[in-house]
């Protein structure tokens, strides 16, 4: 198996296939309504993402509910959010703003 990169018009995902069209019928299986725009095998079995890059400091930790949220949700982030403030009681104010920081994080 390989590393594959999978763009689509919404997101970037990352995934160990067997060759690019099993690495298609993974996002297709996750993220079935996005076109795939590019599949390309990383050349090394890492993918790093500089911390620096995203904005991430020790004050912005991964909130592990709200990505659960968002794979509950398929991504749709209004979903997400609905979902995140049944689980936590907290306003929708509060709940769009950790799902979008940890969306913008890579959940």
């Amino acid at each position: 198996m390989a590393l594959y990169e999978i763009e689509t018009q919404a997101h970037i995902m990352i995934a160990w296939a067997d060759g690019p069209e099993h690495a298609e019928a993974l996002a297709g299986k996750f993220y079935p309504r996005e076109n795939i725009v590019r599949v390309t095998r990383r050349p090394r079995d890492l993918w790093v993402i500089s911390k620096g890059q995203l904005g991430i400091d020790e004050k912005s930790r991964p909130d592990d509910l709200a990505r659960d949220c968002l794979n509950r949700a398929s991504g749709d982030k209004l979903h997400a959010i609905r979902l995140y403030m049944l689980e936590t009681g907290v306003d929708l104010r509060e709940a769009q703003r950790i799902i979008e920081a940890n969306m913008s994080i890579g959940w």
